[in-house]
């Protein structure tokens, strides 16, 4: 009997052979709305292996706007984010936290995040073969920028301020309290993200990322794992220089730039973490060939596949030709199952 989409995805995790590389697709709206017809033929030729969850929230937090439109959009702890392209999400102009200690109270804590339904969430995990990771998204480092700015909160970072230091245990406090009621669920893994790196370095000292992030990622797997959960991941950028970390508390698949970083670079931890995708959308997916989406694939599989250990992931986002994505999927089939390197050593 041939393995379910639940089953290919834990194969692919723990290296054990799978008969092909599970699947995912991301897709933007600005990406979907462009090309309807080619975005509907690859979810019904490719259809996912990984779903996200639906939380069933009893309450809803507080939001205005649409994240994807044009004009303004509020986000649950109050930021106002700026939108001028349809399709994507905008960014905060005018952040709430001038001082931490003045505009503390300007910030809602989203409480509203707690009142998941156990039960449909349960219902719905039992009615699908495919891998499903919780929907609940504990992003600290971006949060913090959103609310306080990028340049404020690098130095409120450096000096230490405690009105930041006491925020972010609160902030963290909720992050934990709603991946433990996920952790209750029958959902198969737990799912957190921040976008840490630039195109070639970490944004901020691996040092400070080790002193204020590392213990709370560290929670959130131990949470997971100690409910049998998996631990899945996204960051943008380069950051390889905490990749140990991330193996090291317990990450089990990454969804990164893993071009930005370099196939070469990340060859040491084939086997150690699952890349869960993806193929180069600032360049490749969006200017290149589908040969050279498929050698990309190829090369990917040769550097990083040990008998598992990559999901097919791309992202179908502005710009991307729907022909490119189409071939990421069709050379992770090829590849994969026929092994056309042979075996790896």
């Amino acid at each position: 009997m041939a393995a379910t989409s639940r089953e290919l995805v834990f194969q692919t995790l723990d290296c054990a052979r799978p008969a092909r590389a599970p699947r995912q697709l991301w897709a933007l709206p600005a990406a979907t709305e462009a090309h309807p017809e080619a975005y509907a033929a690859l979810q019904h030729d490719f259809p996912p292996d990984i779903i996200v969850a639906d939380g069933h929230l009893r309450e809803h937090p507080e939001t205005q706007g649409d994240p994807y439109a044009v004009g303004e959009y509020v986000d649950p702890w109050g930021c106002v984010f700026q939108n001028i392209h349809p399709g994507v999400i905008g960014e905060v102009k005018e952040p709430l936290v001038h001082d931490w200690a003045a505009d503390r109270g300007r910030i809602r804590i989203p409480t509203a995040w707690l009142t998941i339904d156990r039960d449909a969430i349960n219902r719905d995990c039992a009615a699908t073969e495919c891998f499903t990771y919780a929907g609940a998204v504990p992003r600290p480092f971006e949060q913090l920028q959103f609310l306080r700015g990028t340049a404020e909160l690098y130095m409120d970072l450096l000096d230490e301020d405690p009105g930041m230091r006491a925020f972010l245990g609160e902030m963290h406090a909720l992050y934990c309290e709603q991946l433990t009621r996920w952790a209750q669920t029958e959902v198969d893994a737990l799912f957190f993200m921040d976008d840490w790196g630039s195109q070639r370095a970490l944004l901020i000292a691996p040092e400070v990322w080790r002193a204020y992030f590392k213990p709370l990622y560290a929670d959130y797997a131990q949470i997971a794992h100690s409910a049998g959960k998996r631990v899945f991941m996204h960051s943008d950028g380069n950051l390889l220089s905490i990749l140990p970390d991330l193996i090291e508390i317990g990450v089990d698949a990454l969804n990164t730039q893993i071009f930005c970083i370099g196939l070469d670079e990340l060859r040491p931890f084939a086997g150690r973490i699952t890349f869960w995708g993806e193929i180069d959308r600032q360049h490749l997916l969006v200017e290149g060939t589908p040969a050279e989406v498929d050698q990309a694939v190829r090369d990917v599989y040769a550097t990083l596949w040990r008998d598992g250990g990559c999901i097919a992931q791309a992202e179908f986002g502005p710009g991307a030709r729907p022909d490119n994505v189409r071939q990421v999927f069709e050379s992770w089939n090829a590849v994969v199952g026929v092994g056309c390197y042979g075996p790896i050593a």
